[in-house]
């Protein structure tokens, strides 16, 4: 199945898994530290009422101040898709809203991914491709989207219970991209 197939199936846990992890993943690139979205991880864990729960937009937030960085004039494209992704993201996780903003994310994520990977050349151009397999993609790119999918398919199958270790991935795929960031700027300096 698609990564578009995926996300028009999700129901609204997955949904906001899916759209946290690309956020969760792209953390580096707003100097936040691993628990950064940890607050908003646990609303989706918990399974004792709505999905992500009344304390979503509280932790919401919280992670917002916390990550609030500079205006983003002059900032490089990578660091103004991450930061319309947090800014993006909706205080009432429901409905077409969490729909489009986890998809909003996804395309986001996967253009930041081409954008620092060394393997896409000097100008990427264009969205990556969700409706097809990661051939042909840059490694890093192609990482991505199995990330992404992955997520998904661990929510559709384990609902609650796929939290953990859709969190698991996420923070593999941080760890990838905070190396990333880390050799790019190195690099420049």
């Amino acid at each position: 199945m698609s990564l578009v197939e995926l996300i028009a199936r999700a129901d609204t846990r997955g949904l906001a898994a899916s759209g946290l992890a690309c956020l969760d993943r792209c953390v580096p690139l707003l100097d936040g530290d691993d628990e950064a979205l940890r607050p908003l991880w646990a609303t989706l864990a918990d399974t004792s009422g709505d999905v992500p729960g009344p304390d979503w937009a509280e932790a919401l937030a919280q992670v917002r101040d916390k990550l609030a960085g500079p205006d983003a004039t002059g900032e490089d494209e990578a660091v103004v898709l991450a930061r319309r992704m947090l800014a993006a993201a909706p205080a009432e996780c429901s409905g077409p809203a969490l729909r489009t903003w986890a998809d909003a994310c996804s395309a986001a994520s996967l253009r930041i991914h081409r954008l620092l990977d060394p393997a896409a050349g000097a100008a990427p151009e264009g969205d990556v491709p969700r409706d097809a397999g990661t051939e042909g993609l840059p490694p890093l790119v192609a990482a991505e989207l199995r990330r992404q999918a992955g997520v998904l398919e661990l929510l559709a199958g384990h609902g609650a219970a796929g939290v953990r270790p859709a969190l698991e991935v996420s923070t593999e795929g941080r760890r990838v991209l905070r190396a990333v960031v880390s050799r790019r700027a190195r690099g420049r300096g």
